[in-house]
């Protein structure tokens, strides 16, 4: 039942995502969770606590925030009906924590300006799915930021909710996501973080290990040469400072033969991490689109493996 309400939570997120009004008017399931999340941090993570007592209160912050995500699921969960019904309600349940919409859209809201040259419109949609200095963009790149952030967002958004989801249902993808938002919102390695979201990471870095090396799969498999896409992979992934971005980007970097990460400014400061495809040509615009291109065919593979699962 979980792998064919995946299929619908696929369908109805890529259809239709989450629609502004909706989004204006109560906001978003992820939305709440981040309020949730942003409160403890300010409540709970004290400059005057200790290293000890920052990670206690981390680890209290995150089991809260998990209960809060699991439970109301785990209860809809057990009252919706058996059969197709089900699968259907269960779909429209997962469908808003599925990101398979929305992250095409950021994307392409930052090649459309890079395209036309207006490289300051395309700072400011590149900010909205980068964590790093756009204004220390160039061209390039802001290619190879967008780039990358698909290629990680791709397991981050679709392919681990939808893992998680076939596992255990709508408490899996939704403790999930929980996961991942504390970890995208308090894991960050800078002097108040680094002790309170120290087990988000963890945590994270242990959700995302199988669908960050599913993902590379997915992207290696849907282009015409599988073999160069997964050379690059097992050769450069593990350079990368994340222990599961790394195989997403450098399967990216291997299927568009381009060169991926190297060096990047934070606000916290520079990131000196190691290209991923070092020999290739750096990114251009026009391989923004060739990326959103494999991203559908990977998501469409993801589609189809889904479906024989739920025959089998």
């Amino acid at each position: 039942m979980s792998a064919a309400a995946m299929v619908v939570a696929l369908a109805t997120e890529g259809a239709f995502g989450w629609p502004d009004r909706l989004f204006r008017t109560i906001g978003h399931p992820v939305s709440w969770i981040g309020r949730l999340i942003n409160h403890m941090d300010q409540r709970f993570n004290l400059p005057e606590d200790s290293p000890a007592q920052k990670r206690s209160w981390g680890r209290i912050t995150l089991a809260i925030v998990l209960a809060t995500a699991i439970l109301p699921t785990a209860l809809i969960a057990a009252i919706l009906p058996d059969g197709l019904i089900g699968i259907l309600l269960t779909g429209l349940f997962a469908a808003p924590l599925v990101a398979s919409r929305s992250m095409y859209s950021h994307v392409t809201d930052v090649a459309a300006p890079l395209k036309a040259g207006d490289l300051a419109a395309a700072r400011i949609a590149v900010a909205r799915i980068v964590g790093r200095n756009p204004d220390a963009l160039d061209t390039e790149g802001i290619a190879r930021a967008s780039i990358e952030s698909l290629a990680e967002n791709t397991s981050d958004g679709i392919v681990a909710p939808v893992f998680w989801g076939v596992l255990f249902g709508l408490p899996g993808i939704a403790a999930y996501k929980a996961i991942n938002t504390a970890d995208s919102m308090i894991a960050h390695k800078n002097e108040r973080h680094i002790d309170f979201g120290r087990s988000a990471a963890s945590l994270d870095d242990i959700a995302n290990w199988v669908p960050a090396r599913l993902t590379a799969m997915l992207f290696s498999v849907v282009q015409p040469n599988p073999v160069r896409a997964l050379t690059v992979t097992f050769r450069d992934a593990t350079t990368h400072r994340s222990p599961n971005a790394g195989w997403p980007e450098a399967a990216m970097a291997g299927a568009l033969d381009v060169c991926l990460s190297g060096p990047r400014l934070y606000p916290e400061g520079p990131s000196d991490d190691p290209f991923l495809n070092e020999d290739a040509p750096d990114p251009t615009p026009a391989d923004i689109d060739r990326a959103l291109h494999l991203y559908l065919r990977a998501v469409g593979l993801l589609a189809a493996l889904l479906i024989v699962i739920a025959i089998l």
